[in-house]
């Protein structure tokens, strides 16, 4: 039922070259934005795997979970030390009670829609739980 679910969500909103170039020359903060509202409405979310999720790094060397709203966006990133990693969708009750929890357990911070240009944003995962579960209680 999931992959039947991811695959009707994921052709509901595909994108276009032209809005998927004006989404991620977005700033960080709008893009962030973007991320918890198109998450919370889709109900899953995106991350590159292969052998293992990608993983980056801080400036001061903090792991970081790179995550994002859409195949389209993840993908665009599978380059450089991501090359050969490819988008893999997990539902957003996931992200909630299993991963956020670990990743808070081992310092590890999500990093919100990378783009090739830049890291994006790496809230602690509180408050990306938090922000997530204030949209989910919108709808």
């Amino acid at each position: 039922m999931v992959d039947i679910l991811s695959e009707q969500t994921l052709s509901a909103i595909k994108l276009g070259a032209q809005q998927l170039a004006d989404v991620v020359t977005l700033p960080a903060r709008q893009r962030y934005t973007r991320f918890v509202q198109q998450v919370a409405e889709t109900g899953e979310v995106w991350g590159l795997y292969r052998d293992g999720w990608a993983l980056a790094k801080t400036d001061n060397g903090t792991l970081v979970f790179a995550m994002w709203p859409a195949s389209e966006f993840a993908d665009l990133c599978a380059e450089y030390e991501w090359d050969g990693y490819e988008p893999h969708a997990f539902p957003l009750d996931d992200l909630m009670t299993d991963l956020l929890p670990q990743l808070e357990e081992d310092g590890v911070l999500p990093g919100i829609f990378y783009t090739p240009g830049d890291r994006g944003l790496t809230p602690t995962a509180f408050m990306l739980r938090l922000d997530l579960e204030k949209e989910l209680s919108r709808r």
